[in-house]
């Protein structure tokens, strides 16, 4: 079984790092099915200049060349925040078999994808929340 506050842990360290790199705090994780974390990323649009550069799927990308395979139907991603729409569209073409996400992008938002699932978490939606309003 995966080790969950490894997981948040390691979440809220790359939130911080790419926080001092002026990027949004979202970060991702894929561990494959022996419960080894294989990809770790956060958001990098904003030093690469590339819109494509959310941290779901810089995450994909590595694993994938891990793997040496683009299907990751072996493979759970944790990331920070709910992904957005193109996030949710890479991550189903890859075939990972379940998302966790930690902080929703809407609350009034239901979702009905079952592979899917919110984990409330105080620290890493405080941390994105924070984020956001020092740019107000």
């Amino acid at each position: 079984m995966v080790n969950l506050d490894k997981i948040i842990d390691k979440l809220i360290k790359l939130q911080k790092e790419a926080e001092s790199n002026d990027e949004v705090p979202v970060s991702a994780i894929i561990v494959n099915n022996d419960n080894e974390i294989i990809a770790s990323y956060y958001n990098k649009v904003k030093s690469s200049n590339n819109i494509l550069d959310h941290a779901e799927i810089l995450c994909i990308k590595e694993a994938s060349k891990k793997l040496n395979n683009w299907r990751l139907n072996n493979c759970d991603l944790y990331v920070s925040l709910e992904p957005c729409s193109m996030c949710k569209e890479i991550i189903k073409k890859s075939r990972i078999n379940n998302v966790y996400y930690f902080s929703k992008q809407n609350e009034n938002k239901t979702e009905t994808d079952p592979n899917y699932n919110f984990i409330d978490n105080e620290t890493i939606s405080n941390n994105l929340t924070s984020f956001f309003q020092s740019k107000r």
